[in-house]
């Protein structure tokens, strides 16, 4: 049985500053903090992800002792650890929705950092690692989420260096949607790695045209050329691949291209460049592509135009045209929805570009890529963030669903799993889940079906508890999917 743990905590984040103090004097803590523990106001968020490690069954027996150490059981002291959030952009356009939908939150991460500290140990070393969305501008997220505050304070408080590094090589600044200005950034110290999965990638099999693969960018050409005649290649952050454990720390929301966010599409953060990443294949689908579901003539001309301005866009000519062109588009729909660029149910590319990264994390380590392996090579511990999450148009502009959850565990689908029963949704009709339940390898799962999860749900305080069939996670209400994902996620009534 593959067990997570899933805590119930308060709906919402509080009135906790920065560094989000734990609230609490937790025993655990003294050998990290000693007599220097700043405790702050109560902190739902990291009771929840206290609860959530127990309820995984970290170091149980220890548990209230100031020996309970739940990453330890994962990491010999003197390791290095990386915790890998969604900091996907610093801001959210949804006018009832909030940053608190969009990335990890501040309070999640500074408990995720202090059980990762006191794991590795004085001689260990922890740091904070990921790519956001090309536009993102990192110092806000910086400002907004506390980490220079965090980082402060886990250096005056238990002389220890927590590092923080944005793994983008570039930086754009957009204007109505369009790329106006680039800037070159250091992005990760260590390098990065091109790991190639050949035949062993979702890819294979699929009967999609590599030529017709589009990325995150105006040039096309990097994303076919790194997926095609037998290979499928990421560059990858050494940082996180040389990792002795990484720690996945993704928003509970909705998804424009894979339905859902959870812990295996959160890996799509650990990339250097997201123009490796195929995210749609041209055209409709009728048409062998799943840009658009039906091959409608305003559908056909809107992505004609497109690929037609690629170049041109890519060159940084006519951008005031472009921009000009964007807004008119904009005010034309009238509030009314189409799918663009793969936003919807029948997008096949996505879901398998976030399972190969997957299986590049568990299958390398600072060695290499070991596919022939009898199973990962590597752990990686998911504490996901579900008490504000994301609903309707997510990623970038979610509604705020006060939920109160945090889920941890150290397999994937186990954890996406249960998400996607508190979301009311059906995990057959997301093949970023199911098809990894039932691929036949090598496996980034140990699950083949829901009998295979087991579930112990606690509340903040770590003392109620009671063990759950995944089948008797029942959600309060479902969330509203994004627009291109209605009425084809939702779990059937009864």
């Amino acid at each position: 049985m593959i067990r997570v743990g899933l805590a119930r905590t308060q709906p919402g984040y509080g009135d906790v500053p920065a560094p989000f103090g734990p609230g609490a004097a937790y025993p655990e803590l003294r050998p990290l903090y000693g007599d220097r523990l700043d405790l702050g106001p109560a902190n739902p968020a990291y009771a929840g992800v206290r609860a959530a490690l127990l309820g995984a069954g970290l170091d149980a027996a220890r548990f209230g002792t100031p020996a309970w150490n739940p990453l330890g059981a994962l990491v010999a002291p003197g390791r290095r650890i990386v915790l890998k959030p969604n900091f996907i952009r610093h801001w959210n356009p949804a006018p009832d929705g909030t940053l608190a939908s969009v990335v990890t939150h501040g309070a999640i991460l500074r408990a995720a950092a202090d059980y990762a500290l006191l794991a590795a140990g004085p001689s260990g070393s922890v740091e904070i690692a990921e790519a956001p969305q090309q536009d993102c501008d990192f110092g806000e997220i910086r400002r907004i989420v506390g980490l220079d505050a965090l980082v402060a304070h886990v250096a005056q408080r238990c002389d220890r260096t927590l590092g923080l590094i944005d793994l983008r090589r570039e930086q754009v600044e957009t204007r109505d949607g369009i790329i106006v200005a680039r800037h070159a950034l250091p992005g990760d110290p260590r390098g990065y790695r091109v790991v190639d999965l050949g035949e062993r990638s979702f890819f294979t099999g699929s009967g999609l045209d590599p030529r017709r693969f589009r990325g995150a960018d105006y040039d096309p050409g990097p994303t076919a050329e790194h997926h095609r005649g037998g290979q499928h290649a990421y560059l990858l952050s050494e940082t996180v691949l040389s990792a002795d454990l990484v720690v996945n720390l993704p928003k509970l929301k909705t998804h424009k291209k894979t339905g859902v966010t959870l812990a295996f599409k959160n890996l799509v953060g650990i990339n250097g460049d997201k123009n490796w990443l195929p995210h749609h294949s041209l055209g409709s689908a009728p048409s062998g592509g799943d840009e658009f579901p039906q091959a409608r003539l305003l559908d056909r001309a809107r992505s004609r135009a497109t690929e037609l301005a690629r170049p041109i866009l890519a060159r940084g000519a006519l951008l005031g045209l472009f921009r000009a062109l964007r807004r008119f588009e904009n005010r034309a729909r009238g509030g009314r929805d189409f799918v663009r660029s793969g936003n919807w149910h029948g997008n096949r590319t996505t879901w398998r570009m976030c399972l190969d990264l997957n299986r590049c994390l568990y299958y390398s380590d600072a060695h290499g890529l070991h596919l022939d392996a009898s199973g990962p090579v590597r752990t990686v511990m998911t504490i996901l963030d579900g008490v504000v999450a994301g609903e309707a148009e997510g990623p970038l502009a979610p509604r705020d669903v006060p939920l109160g959850v945090v889920i941890a565990g150290t397999d994937p689908a186990a954890i996406d799993l249960v998400a996607v029963r508190l979301m009311g949704f059906e995990e057959e009709k997301l093949p970023k889940v199911y098809e990894a339940m039932r691929d036949a390898g090598p496996r980034i799962t140990a699950v083949h079906s829901i009998s295979d999860v087991g579930v112990r749900e606690v509340d903040a305080d770590g003392f109620s508890t009671r063990d759950l069939a995944l089948g008797a996670v029942a959600c309060s209400r479902t969330f509203e999917p994004h627009f291109g994902w209605k009425g084809h996620v939702e779990r059937r009534r009864g």
